[in-house]
């Protein structure tokens, strides 16, 4: 059977990002060009920055995904693209370049959804994934906890009221003055702090659903911080940690409850939050207890990247899902 080729193109957020898959599992190339460093001083992504970025960037991404690859443009059978969700002006411009290019090339297109590349990582790293499963997708915008039937079958079953799990550690990460992005700040700092000095609350853990909310957990932390100030016995390692623990606690919670009510021996993992190295260790501990397979892709795969687009896209390509040039963008969900 002749290999599949296809490219991948990722520009939901602030990663420009190309990358060639072979059979959905083989990465050929990876390439991403983040833009940490100039969102940085900004405390977090500014969407028109990111477009305008994305735009000078992805040429470059593409062509050196190709090199990195050792192949020709005409060596690809297809081009992916994650149109939805995002934010909608970074987002056009990948599906601006994927549908340019495929069309320059007569090559297909394949609309790949943002947090189905998330959760497929798992599949670029892991075989024989068994299902059913519960999934855990948690990212600087979205934290979701789905039920996968099958592969291609999700079914979403909870997720956030108000803030993403990331979006509330930038928001923290900020106020503490750690800087961005706010995930692995506050992780570093909590490895010097201890939980329990401060008390923050465990936001919808007394509720018997698979929602998340992380607003309250952010302004109790923020509360608390100055009235630590006032009384100057302040320590933003010991908050780092306590916050830390805190949001932690209940993602690994309300994904273990899943798995019990609807009687799933799989977990997945996915996403930028799922590098957190405290979340992986009480994941690992949670599901070892209760004799659960638990899966997570490295470090690289967890964030934003390429690789995980061009691999879901090889099911679309072998099932005949094509994507029509009058693709666009969206920034909410779309479908799952």
């Amino acid at each position: 059977m002749k290999d599949v080729l296809i490219l991948g193109i990722e520009s939901s957020c602030d990663e420009t990002a190309a990358s060639i898959v072979k059979n959905g599992r083989d990465i050929l190339s990876n390439v991403i060009n983040s833009q940490i460093s100039i969102h940085q001083q900004f405390g977090g992504v500014v969407p028109e920055v990111a477009s305008r970025k994305h735009i000078e960037n992805i040429a470059g991404v593409v062509d050196k995904a190709f090199k990195d690859a050792g192949l020709s443009y005409s060596d690809i059978d297809a081009v992916a693209v994650a149109n939805a969700p995002g934010l909608v002006g970074a987002l056009l411009v990948g599906v601006s370049f994927a549908k340019g290019f495929a069309y320059a090339l007569n090559k297909p297109l394949l609309a790949v959804n943002h947090l189905h590349g998330h959760i497929y990582a798992n599949f670029l790293e892991h075989e024989n994934i068994s299902f059913p499963a519960i999934c855990l997708v948690v990212s600087g915008g979205h934290t979701s906890l789905l039920y996968m039937a099958s592969r291609g079958h999700l079914k979403l079953i909870g997720e956030t009221r108000d803030d993403a799990a990331g979006e509330a550690f930038d928001k923290v990460a900020r106020f503490l003055g750690l800087g961005y992005p706010g995930g692995p700040a506050i992780q570093k700092a909590a490895q010097q702090g201890e939980t329990g000095r401060y008390k923050l609350p465990r936001v919808f853990l007394d509720r018997n659903d698979f929602e998340f909310s992380f607003s309250g957990l952010k302004t109790a932390a923020m509360n608390l911080w100055r009235k630590s100030e006032r009384q100057g016995n302040a320590s933003v390692y010991d908050m780092a940690a306590e916050f830390q623990e805190a949001l932690v606690e209940v993602l690994a919670e309300k994904t273990i409850r899943a798995a019990q009510e609807y009687q799933v021996h799989t977990l997945l993992m996915a996403g930028g939050v799922a590098a957190n190295q405290r979340l992986r260790n009480m994941m690992k501990e949670r599901s070892k207890a209760l004799g659960l397979q638990l899966y997570y892709p490295a470090l690289n795969l967890c964030t934003d990247n390429a690789a995980m687009i061009a691999g879901d896209a090889h099911y679309y390509y072998i099932n005949g899902r094509f994507a029509p040039l009058t693709l666009n963008a969206y920034p909410g969900l779309w479908s799952l």
